[in-house]
């Protein structure tokens, strides 16, 4: 009974294939030691068929557009964005998109979330956490972030991988403790560099539970008191920090699932899978987690897998189920 519920999936990407071979002659073949996946529409609705998925928001993963081609950038952005567009023209009910943009070339990604947001109509924009070696709460993507937020546009934001001068001598692929690092990096300096007290309005979805922000949200409050930091953050880290949204995606585990819900409410908590870089298998875990997980009450996993998100995005809203 419990996996008829309807389910909308925020973190669920796509390699469109001019994208993929783009990378490929460029000698970029995985991502975060991970190939990057082919991906297959027919597969794609298979999996979200047996899953109960509704409705998945494709995104571009890492490493996004730039490969240190700023030409090379908007014109991925432009093929990316159309393709995704098309594959939501003909599938409406099943997909929604995130655009891609040619950072960090500011100028072109006004040009382009415009672009994409007023004519193809996609239902937001995607961002890494940083571009190019910085991040985005850096002053120079600010232009960026007060158009979205005159836009009150969603904002999926998924982690990049450091630059291979900075990456920790671990010896381990990036995707494996990297990404959450990076979610937090990128949050910091949106927190403390004032990204989130000027632009109140832009709504972002941090993937994998937020990264550590919510098991370290008391140690970024110290900034609140930091000279220098304290300025950007007047309302206290916590408010900033409780209006962002979190996704599940290898991250519906019981610890972290509580630290997330210390810090903020059900309704700020959305189902992700993060196909196809994650196995069927880690949907197939995430969704029993959710549905086994007792600090959930039946509405509270009603808010998760799907209503929180048709809130989101008006479009999914006239088609509400369940």
């Amino acid at each position: 009974m419990e996996m008829a519920m309807p389910k909308i999936d925020v973190h669920h990407h796509i390699a469109p294939p001019e994208y993929r071979s783009a990378l490929a002659a460029r000698g970029v073949e995985s991502v975060g030691g991970r190939p990057i996946p082919a991906w297959d529409l027919e597969e794609t609705l298979a999996f979200m068929d047996r899953q109960g998925i509704e409705t998945a928001l494709l995104s571009v993963s890492a490493p996004g557009v730039f490969i240190g081609d700023l030409s090379l950038a908007r014109e991925l952005a432009r093929s990316c964005n159309e393709y995704l567009a098309e594959l939501v023209g003909e599938n409406p009910s099943r997909f929604g998109a995130f655009a891609v943009l040619p950072l960090p070339d500011v100028e072109a990604a006004l040009e382009e979330a415009a672009y994409a947001l007023d004519r193809l109509k996609l239902d937001g924009i995607g961002l890494l956490s940083s571009v190019d070696g910085r991040y985005m709460g850096h002053p120079s993507y600010e232009p960026l972030f007060e158009e979205l937020d005159r836009r009150e546009a969603v904002v999926f934001m998924h982690p990049h991988t450091p630059e291979e001068s900075d990456l920790p001598g671990t010896g381990l692929p990036p995707s494996l403790i990297e990404f959450v690092f990076e979610t937090t990096r990128a949050v910091a300096t949106l927190l403390f560099n004032g990204i989130l007290e000027r632009c109140p309005h832009v709504r972002i979805i941090l993937p994998h539970a937020g990264g550590t922000v919510p098991f370290i949200a008391l140690r970024l409050g110290l900034g609140q008191f930091w000279p220098g930091l304290q300025e950007h953050v007047p309302k206290g880290v916590i408010a900033y920090l409780q209006r962002l949204y979190y996704d599940t995606a290898l991250a519906a585990a019981p610890f972290a699932l509580r630290s997330l819900q210390e810090l903020v409410d059900d309704s700020h908590i959305l189902f992700g899978s993060d196909f196809p870089f994650a196995p069927e298998l880690a949907a197939v875990a995430t969704i029993a987690a959710l549905n086994e997980y007792p600090g959930f009450d039946e509405s509270a996993r009603e808010a998760v897998f799907h209503r929180n998100a048709r809130e989101l995005f008006p479009r999914l809203r006239e088609r509400r189920q369940g």
